[in-house]
């Protein structure tokens, strides 16, 4: 056996081993490539990912992004007033009914798409709607009883106008017939219906006071291609601005709020984010009817289907406190009020022609009791069904699932020069709200981001443990047959010494017995 391992060591130092040197310099050099492999790996790998996610057109990312792949739902509760009249006459409290929800399919497409020089693409946005009846409780015509929102907000905004002009207001209202509710469809009060009071702003207001619309919905003008301009980056030259807004309509900030801080638009649609997301970090979705950007923060890890980890994003409880528990919502109090939203509730009046319509969340979750107090028929907030959260990929920054809620109410204000509404207390009056979002990604999607989470770490752990074994293996066996080769020289040596020594001796003997 000894002499097997010998003849293989033998062969091994005279055909390949000659060189030992440059065997055992290969061997480290393995060693130390598997060491950057273990350091560097990933930061390959987010380089690639990087290079595939940023939007070049004709990529496909580029294509899901231009055209996602997916059908989110809009899924709209409509506030029913069901004792308006005693409300009005008898100082009751109003009793809502919550119905719904009325339930539409939305596709999404950017058209008049224009890559710019500085890295950017401008894009309008197309959605349109389509009522899904299979998933509705409740069809488009049913009648639905709500605040006249165009009447009450003129009323409120006429509040601190001279007396004549209330007491004219209300001689014009009484001669339309105009009262502070409502009985609409669905489809009117979102789609849009025509108002007597609008009708009458056309032609006599003056030109550049002018509503951009003649009919009023919540939703009227949205089911189809916006008008607005979007400019974002697309991540080529930057992957860290990936996605973000650069200009809306021209507008690197917004007009509405004290100071630029409040007024950045540097977020995304929410659809997209800047890939390579830690927990510790703030994101930033802006949309044209939140009127500001919404902040984002982590709040758990998510399994999406079998192999995908999500971090679930989703608005501090802060984000619509008043400014005594939260401070730094200070410049989002409107210019020219006395005072800042109560607790829970985002006034949004200056980017919607001054109608005094307050943001919260559904049921008022995070807001103060009394609004719930003052009505009846809404049950207490449930967090599970009521907050509004993202769940993101953290490699790649898409959104994976997505439940955006957002409850829409009036401001009234008591106003005792117009008879319509001397009876109409000072109330927060909740109208509707809705959930839109998405449930899941298509298998396209998903399997490619099972892949780049999966895949790549089991490569690098193969190559990883193939340069170490391979170069520990070529190091141990260039230094054991240098070490054989050694020791076969040595005891080569050695016998030729002690053959010398030996002959030297006998030698001398034979001379000595010689002279005797």
């Amino acid at each position: 056996m000894q002499g097997r391992r010998h003849t293989f060591c033998t062969k091994l130092y005279s055909t390949y081993l000659r060189k030992w040197w440059i065997t055992i310099a290969f061997a480290v050099c393995l060693i130390i490539l598997g060491i950057l492999v273990t350091c560097e790996f990933t930061a390959l790998i987010n380089i690639i990912i990087n290079y595939q996610v940023a939007l070049r057109p004709g990529s496909q990312t580029f294509g899901w992004w231009a055209k996602p792949p997916v059908e989110p739902k809009i899924s709209v509760y409509v506030y029913n007033v069901t004792n308006a009249n005693e409300f009005l006459n008898n100082a009751s409290k109003p009793i809502l009914d919550e119905v719904g929800p009325y339930v539409y399919t939305e596709s999404w497409e950017k058209v008049n798409i224009v890559e710019n020089e500085n890295g950017t693409l401008s894009y309008n946005l197309k959605k349109v709607y389509i009522f899904r009846e299979d998933l509705s409780f409740g069809m488009e015509d049913d009648v639905v009883i709500v605040p006249n929102i165009p009447m009450l907000s003129a009323t409120s905004q006429s509040k601190h106008a001279a007396r004549f002009l209330r007491l004219a207001m209300a001689s014009i209202m009484d001669i339309l017939k105009i009262k502070p509710f409502v009985q609409v469809s669905v489809g009117q009060l979102l789609w849009g219906y025509e108002d007597p009071l609008l009708k009458l702003a056309k032609d006599v207001v003056p030109k550049e006071q002018k509503l951009p619309y003649e009919e009023f919905g919540l939703m009227y003008g949205k089911n189809g291609t916006s008008t607005d301009r979007i400019t974002i980056f697309t991540g080529v030259n930057d992957i860290t601005q990936y996605g973000i807004i650069d200009k809306y309509n021209g507008r690197s900030y917004l007009p509405h709020w004290l100071n630029d801080d409040c007024n950045r638009l540097n977020g995304t649609d929410g659809s997209i984010f800047p890939p390579h997301i830690e927990k510790n970090r703030i994101l930033f979705v802006y949309d044209k009817d939140l009127c500001r950007l919404l902040p984002l923060v982590f709040e758990e890890e998510v399994h999406i289907k079998e192999s995908i980890v999500g971090y679930r994003f989703t608005p501090p409880e802060n984000v619509f406190s008043d400014v005594e528990r939260n401070p730094e919502n200070m410049c989002f109090c409107p210019a020219g009020q006395p005072s800042c939203s109560p607790n829970g509730l985002f006034n949004v009046s200056l980017c919607q022609y001054d109608s005094p319509i307050m943001l919260s969340f559904p049921h008022f979750y995070l807001g103060d009791e009394s609004f719930l107090s003052e009505v009846d028929g809404i049950s207490p907030p449930d967090k599970e069904k009521h907050k509004f959260f993202i769940d993101v990929h953290p490699t790649m920054g898409t959104t994976l699932r997505a439940r955006a809620r957002v409850q829409i109410n009036l401001a009234v204000s008591q106003v005792f020069d117009i008879k319509q509404v001397a009876n109409f207390p000072d109330i927060v009056f909740p109208i509707l709200w809705f959930e839109e979002g998405i449930d899941e990604l298509p298998d396209e999607i998903t399997d490619l981001m099972s892949f780049a989470a999966t895949v790549p770490p089991k490569i690098r752990l193969g190559i990883i443990i193939g340069l170490f074994s391979l170069g520990a293996f070529l190091f141990s066996l260039a230094l054991f047959c240098l070490i054989r080769s050694s020791n076969r020289q040595s005891t080569l040596h050695l016998e030729g010494s002690n053959y010398l020594a030996t002959a030297q001796f006998d030698l001398t003997k034979k001379k000595a017995k010689e002279s005797k």
